[in-house]
């Protein structure tokens, strides 16, 4: 029997309304932005400094690293801007209480949100919702990762993955050319400041490269075994569903080059709201 969720408060919202105020939540995000585009600082007063020498080496490690980034940026847009999956408010009513009676039953609740709780939602008390699916709650996209945009942190976490282990490879290719030259010609400042802005950006891709890889490989391992992190710190073992069918779940259907694209919702999503009593 289906019971019609009564939308309170941001249970309906996606888009720049989706915004959580944590302060916590939006320094990280504004520091996530700021070594995102500390990338391109880089890459647009170091990197191409050599174009006319090396041209087809950096133009098509331009063509690399902006792909890779700008998919990155949109990931996290998506994921910090993408409603998690929250359950709808304010369904703790009468009617409810009359079911529990009939089926003799107990029904999950939350009486923080007053609703009726799915199995395996949680509460998020910095989103003050109840969330599908409930991984966990990142303070780098300021958002909770469940039911409706698990894919887009997924793909946050490879991006930014990938374009760490592109710009490590890139840079120390910059410093053996600067090192060569004898630091002539290859950026457009002194040598020193150059050293500065290329060991900087060596250790912000090492760091990321790695933070993303165990993150992204986390996720992965969480999807296939059919246990949120939520669940894995409690010990409770997830469905033991096929691996397979999980990800396509996450993903949105059977395996093509949209699993890919952030721009392309998961059909999860489309049904984020309903739930049935």
């Amino acid at each position: 029997m289906k019971s019609k969720p009564i939308l309170t408060g941001r249970n309906h919202l996606c888009g720049f309304e989706w915004w959580n105020k944590d302060p916590c939540g939006l320094c990280c995000v504004v520091l996530t932005w700021m070594l995102l585009f500390y990338g391109q600082f880089c890459v647009f007063t170091v990197m191409l400094v050599a174009l006319e020498e090396y041209p087809i080496h950096q133009i098509t490690n331009f063509i690399v690293f902006q792909f890779l980034w700008f998919m990155a940026l949109i990931s996290h847009l998506k994921t910090m801007l993408t409603n998690p999956g929250t359950v709808p408010k304010g369904t703790l009513d009468e009617h409810v209480k009359m079911l529990e009676f009939e089926k003799g039953e107990v029904f999950l609740k939350c009486t923080k949100c007053s609703c009726v709780r799915p199995e395996r939602a949680h509460h998020c008390r910095i989103c003050d919702s109840c969330i599908k699916r409930m991984d966990h709650h990142c303070p780098w996209v300021n958002n909770c990762v469940g039911e409706g945009n698990q894919k887009y942190f997924i793909l946050f976490t490879m991006y930014i993955s990938l374009v760490s282990f592109h710009s490590l490879y890139w840079t120390v290719w910059q410093f053996v050319l600067c090192v060569n030259d004898n630091w002539k010609g290859c950026s457009m400042f002194s040598p020193p400041a150059t050293t500065i802005v290329i060991v900087f950006l060596l250790f912000e891709a090492i760091l990321f490269a790695i933070f993303t890889c165990v993150m992204f490989g986390t996720q992965i391992s969480s999807i296939c075994s059919d246990q949120t992190g939520i669940e894995s710190l409690k010990n409770e073992k997830g469905k033991g569903t096929d691996s397979w069918k999980n990800l396509q779940v996450v993903f949105g259907g059977p395996f093509s080059i949209k699993w890919f694209n952030p721009l392309v919702a998961p059909f999860i999503t489309e049904r984020a709201f309903e739930f049935s009593v």
